[in-house]
């Protein structure tokens, strides 16, 4: 369920345990589902970014300010 992105809140009601024991004894699982997450984003992310239109520029930019930490506000590097 993780790896599908659904809310550990979520995960944590279907299993009928609380939160924090879902954490406590998941945690693996849950790692490994929002690394699964974050790498499918990513690819999706990548494929639009390798367009030639204003998405693509969208996503080319959202990437650098999220994954690289790029800012149009920063100074220019020296």
């Amino acid at each position: 369920m993780a790896g599908a992105g659904v809310p550990q809140s979520e995960i944590a009601a279907v299993l009928a345990v609380a939160v924090p024991t879902l954490r406590k004894h998941y945690r693996g699982e849950l790692r490994r589902g929002a690394a699964i997450v974050e790498a499918r984003l990513a690819s999706h992310l990548l494929r639009i970014a390798s367009g030639h239109d204003g998405i693509a520029l969208r996503a080319i930019i959202f990437a650098l300010q999220c994954r690289f930490g790029w800012s149009r506000y920063a100074p220019p590097p020296r």
